[in-house]
């Protein structure tokens, strides 16, 4: 297939690359490298493997350029980071919802048919039922970001109900790997890198939840595209278990190397407006399709910082 991946230099984004170049497929990028890096993606292009676009999808006549003959449309560029779009509020309506409606708009404009869809947990906001399933409703996400995503699922499904599209969109869990640019891990590793003895912890430390490794999010975004052909295919891809965050300072501080530090507790339930304390998904209906996560919570948090060690800890 010839791809095109919207953020396809970013964290998730450039991961997805490397699989898909794997493969075998013909491979286009478009990124404004924002958040993304180019090194991440650099060898493909080098290699003639990847086409690289340098460009945003809020630029219609762009995105429309980028579209031409392609295939199916991995949809992964929007704002990474919940805590920015609640400091400023336009910025998920505009990178998300906004910004998938001109790659929606510019697949019809170009008869391209597929579209994958990196989506998040948070739609379901704080859910009453966990673990939480995909018909689980009603949506009320608590965060901009989560609206935002939760809009653009909205976009994708009647696009495909009016002009015959299909659609593969997954609820993630929190994801976390080499190459990662945000989040607790890399909260974190740069709070320690500037003061050894004591960590500051967001919250009460008891917001438990469930963590992905980047490469098991690749592989079940993969697995569904090639087993699941409904017109609107909505997964969760989690893991079966969740882990707290003061668990992950005590692995992150082990893993460091380091003795005797300190935790300091900011209070509260949240680490920050719009987090939600509790988060696991039901992943049943894709590994009744015969997938799996190769780590659980814990094995995707060690995985991610034996690269993020060597990546940030200078």
């Amino acid at each position: 297939m010839h791809c095109l991946v919207t953020g396809g230099a970013g964290f998730i984004g450039s991961h997805l690359v490397d699989a898909l170049v794997a493969q075998g497929h013909q491979v286009s990028v478009i990124d404004n490298l924002s958040n993304g890096k180019l090194e991440y993606i650099k060898a493909h292009i080098e290699s003639g493997r990847v086409k690289f676009i340098n460009g945003d999808i809020l630029d219609i006549r762009a995105l429309n350029s980028a579209m031409h003959s392609i295939d199916i449309v991995f949809h992964l560029a929007a704002n990474p980071d919940i805590r920015l779009g609640t400091a400023h509020t336009d910025i998920d309506l505009k990178q998300g919802v906004i910004a998938t409606h001109n790659v929606l708009e510019a697949m019809r404009l170009n008869d391209t048919k597929k579209i994958v869809f990196s989506s998040s947990s948070v739609v379901y906001g704080e859910a009453k039922k966990i673990p939480t399933p995909e018909d689980y409703g009603p949506l009320a996400p608590i965060s901009l970001y989560g609206a935002a995503k939760l809009g653009a699922e909205g976009f994708i499904t009647a696009y495909c109900a009016s002009y015959g599209m299909q659609s593969w969109i997954f609820r993630f869990a929190n994801v976390v790997g080499p190459r990662g640019t945000h989040g607790v891990l890399v909260d974190f590793i740069n709070k320690l890198k500037k003061n050894r003895s004591e960590l500051e912890i967001l919250g009460n430390g008891r917001q438990t939840k469930s963590y992905l490794s980047v490469e098991d999010t690749v592989s079940g975004m993969l697995f569904a595209l090639q087993h699941a052909r409904e017109s609107v295919n909505l997964f969760n891809l989690g893991t079966q278990d969740w882990i707290n965050v003061t668990r992950i300072a005590e692995i992150v501080v082990e893993e460091l190397g380091l003795e005797n530090v300190k935790f300091r507790y900011t209070g509260g339930e949240r680490g920050w407006a719009g987090d939600v304390p509790k988060m696991l998904l039901s992943t049943e209906k894709i590994t009744g399709l015969g997938w799996k996560p190769r780590y659980n919570s814990e094995g995707a948090i060690r995985y991610a910082l034996k690269s993020l060690i060597n990546e940030m800890w200078v």
